[in-house]
C-alpha cells in the first residue's frame, strides 16, 4: 500500500471510529460547520468522496444515505475510495483539478485526507466525542493548508482565521487557523 492509500486508510478508520460512537440522540446536534448538524457533516464527507470519484469518471455507486444511516454510509463510501487507491491504474487516473493537472490519489491526499482530519474534529466536537487529533496529522494538515492559498477562505470552505490563546497547543492553533474555536 502506498503512502497516500495508507494515510487515507488510517484517517478514514479514525473518522469511522468517531461516526460509530455517536449516540443516536446527538446526530441532530449542531456542528462547528455553520448550519450543519453532526449527521450533515457525515453526509458532506460522503458526498465529497463521490465528488472526487466523479472527477475521474467514477461514482460511489449505491451507498446508503448518511441521512438514513451515517455509519453504513461512511463505511460504504470509504470502501469505494480505498478500492480505487489500491488499484494503481485507478489511483493514477489523471484529471485537470482545482490546482491543475493531478491524479486521483494526489487529490485524495490533498483534499480528502485533509477533510478527514478536520471533519473528524467537527463531528467529535458536535457529539461529545474524543476531539484529540494525532499530532502528526495536525502537522500534516497545517502543511497541507499552505497549498490551498486563498481557496482556503472561499465560500463554504473555512471561516476567517481566529486568534488562539497564547499558550495554545498545535491542534488548537490549526483549528483557529481554520476558523474553528476549540477553547
Amino acid at each position: 500500500m502506498n503512502d497516500i492509500a495508507a494515510r487515507y486508510s488510517r484517517l478514514s478508520d479514525a473518522f469511522a471510529a468517531v461516526v460509530a460512537t455517536v449516540p443516536e440522540e446527538r446526530w441532530s446536534s449542531p456542528s462547528p460547520c455553520p448550519d450543519w448538524t453532526a449527521r450533515e457533516v457525515v453526509g458532506h464527507v460522503v458526498d465529497t468522496q463521490g465528488m472526487f470519484l466523479g472527477l475521474v469518471g467514477r461514482e460511489l455507486g449505491d451507498v446508503p444515505k448518511a441521512a438514513d444511516d451515517p455509519v453504513a454510509s461512511w463505511d460504504a463510501a470509504r470502501a469505494v475510495v480505498l478500492a480505487d487507491l489500491a488499484d494503481p491504474e485507478r489511483a493514477g487516473t489523471a484529471f485537470d483539478g482545482f490546482f491543475g493537472r493531478t491524479t486521483f490519489a494526489e487529490a485524495v491526499d490533498r483534499f480528502l485526507n485533509f477533510d478527514l482530519i478536520v471533519h473528524r474534529w467537527d463531528l467529535a466536537r458536535a457529539t461529545g466525542g474524543d476531539e484529540r487529533l494525532d499530532p502528526d496529522d495536525v502537522r500534516w494538515a497545517r502543511e497541507a493548508t499552505a497549498a490551498f492559498g486563498d481557496a482556503l477562505r472561499g465560500d463554504g470552505v473555512c471561516g476567517p482565521e481566529l486568534t488562539p490563546p497564547g499558550d495554545a497547543d498545535e491542534q488548537t492553533r490549526l483549528l483557529a487557523f481554520l476558523g474553528r474555536r476549540s477553547w
